[in-house]
């Protein structure tokens, strides 16, 4: 068992194609059935754009002009055993982008399914406080719009 309990940086891109928000099912990972946004940890030396490029790729095979990315918000999540996730903390922060193409499962090992969602509308199974965070940021309006 992993007993670094040091806090991680994550990104998560906000994705919006015709009013709606791309979200994957979760799979064999932390946060296994709960949607979630694209995005990953920041590596070493990363640049915030090209951690979110990469991990949009990676995830998605979509395509991102790091000119598209601008920075939405940020949060400090402490996820303790209790919670559907193992015990963690993250300081997660939020882009909006425009990504190119359709998304396509290119970790499935990771993510069962790729969807488009109404962001009034997400599921319930939705990364922690995942809905209330994204109907914030997207009532101050997107750089990107």
């Amino acid at each position: 068992m992993n007993h670094n309990y040091e806090p991680r940086v994550g990104t998560a891109a906000i994705i919006m194609r015709n009013n709606k928000v791309l979200l994957g099912l979760r799979q064999g990972s932390h946060a296994a059935g709960l949607w979630a946004l694209p995005g990953g940890h920041l590596e070493y030396e990363e640049k915030f754009e090209e951690c979110i490029r990469r991990e949009i790729l990676e995830e998605t095979g979509m395509t991102v002009d790091i000119k598209t990315i601008a920075p939405a918000s940020f949060t400090n999540d402490l996820f303790p055993n209790e919670s559907r996730l193992e015990k963690r903390h993250y300081v997660t922060l939020y882009f909006f982008c425009e990504a190119a193409g359709d998304p396509q499962i290119l970790e499935p090992r990771k993510c069962k399914e790729w969807q488009w969602f109404d962001p009034s509308d997400l599921p319930q199974n939705t990364w922690p406080r995942l809905s209330e965070r994204l109907k914030k940021m997207l009532t101050v309006s997107s750089p990107l719009a």
